[in-house]
C-alpha cells in the first residue's frame, strides 16, 4: 500500500536543521559561503549516524516505519527540547487508522460553576485548537464578550490576529501571538486531520501574513505558566501571571487561571475591572451550552 509523504515531518525538520548553525552543532566551520540556513542534510546525518540517502528519505517524508533510536538520535542532533522531541515522535508516527469524528467538547457543569464562584480573577477553559469554551465574567471583562461572537471567532488564535480589541490588549502582542500560533501547531501534530483546524488554519493564513509566515516556522509550544502584560481600555496596565491546568476528565480542556501580584497596582486594576464588569452591575448573557466547534 503506498503512503503520501510526510508533510509534517518533512517540514519540522527542515525548519529545525534551519535554526542550528555548524559551530552550535559542535562541527568544525566549512570553508566558504553556505547557501542554506543552519545545518546541511549531510550534517544531520553525520551528527546522528544515519546515511546520508536515508535521511534525505526521511526528511522528504517517504519513510513510513522509523525507528525510536533513529528518533532519538535526531532530537538529539537537532538539539530538540522536550516538547519538541514528543512532536517529533508523534508526527513521524502518523495513525494510519481512519480518524474517528473528535467528540463535542462540554465543560461540566460543576466546573462551570467554580468559575463563576471565582469572581476577583479571570478564568478561562480552553478546549481543541484553543477554543474558548467557557471563562467567567471577568475573563470576559479582560478579554471580550465570547458568548456575543459568532461560534467560528470564539477561539484564542482568530481573536489574537483577527480581531482588533484583543489584539491592542495585549502590550507585547508579538510574542502572545506566537505562543498561541506554536500551541497551535503542538496540537495539529495530535490532530493533523481535524477539519475544523484546517479551516481556522486556511482562514488564518489568506488573512493574516504574520499568522501564515509563523505557522510556517513549525515551532511548538505548551503553555503551562507565565506572565501576560495588558493595557486594557477601561483599567490601563495589567501585569498578570497565569496558570493553566488539564482537566482529568479531558486532557484537552485547559483551565487558565490570571492572578496579580497582591498589593501591586495590578491588582488594584483587576479588582476596579471586576467591580465595573460585576454582573450585579452589568449582566452578561447566558453561557451558549453548545461548543464552538467539535
Amino acid at each position: 500500500m503506498r503512503h503520501e509523504p510526510n508533510a509534517e515531518l518533512r517540514e519540522f525538520l527542515r525548519s529545525r536543521r534551519a535554526k542550528i548553525t555548524p559551530e552550535e552543532a559542535g562541527l568544525a566551520p566549512h570553508p566558504g559561503s553556505r547557501r542554506v540556513p543552519g545545518l546541511r542534510r549531510e550534517e544531520v546525518a553525520q551528527l546522528a549516524g544515519v546515511s546520508v540517502d536515508y535521511y534525505i528519505r526521511l526528511e522528504r517524508g517517504r519513510h513510513t516505519n522509523v525507528s525510536e533510536a533513529v528518533l532519538d538520535a535526531l532530537a538529539r542532533a537537532l538539539r530538540l527540547n522536550d516538547l519538541e522531541r514528543a512532536h517529533l515522535f508523534r508526527i513521524a508516527r502518523p495513525s494510519r487508522v481512519r480518524p474517528r469524528p473528535l467528540p463535542s467538547q462540554r465543560v461540566r457543569p460543576g466546573l462551570r460553576l467554580m468559575l463563576e464562584t471565582l469572581t476577583d480573577v479571570p478564568v478561562l477553559v480552553l478546549g481543541r485548537r484553543l477554543d474558548v469554551l467557557t471563562g467567567n465574567h471577568l475573563a470576559r471583562a479582560l478579554y471580550t464578550d465570547f458568548d456575543a461572537l459568532p461560534a467560528r471567532c470564539r477561539n484564542m488564535v482568530w481573536l489574537m490576529f483577527l480581531d482588533e480589541r484583543v489584539r491592542t490588549l495585549h502590550t507585547d502582542w508579538e510574542q502572545g501571538a506566537r505562543g498561541t500560533v506554536a500551541s497551535l501547531r503542538l496540537y495539529a501534530g495530535r490532530h493533523p486531520r481535524d477539519p475544523a483546524l484546517a479551516e481556522l488554519v486556511g482562514e488564518l493564513s489568506l488573512r493574516d501574513p504574520d499568522f501564515r509566515r509563523w505557522w510556517a516556522d513549525h515551532d511548538v509550544f505548551q503553555r503551562t505558566h507565565g506572565t501576560k502584560r495588558y493595557q486594557h481600555a477601561v483599567v490601563g496596565d495589567l501585569v498578570l501571571g497565569y496558570e493553566s491546568f488539564t482537566a482529568t476528565d479531558d486532557p484537552e480542556q485547559t483551565l487558565g487561571i490570571y492572578t496579580a501580584e497582591p498589593g501591586s497596582p495590578s491588582a488594584d486594576r483587576l479588582r476596579l475591572l471586576a467591580n465595573w464588569s460585576s454582573p450585579s452591575h452589568q449582566p452578561q448573557p447566558g453561557h451558549s451550552q453548545v461548543p464552538p466547534r467539535s
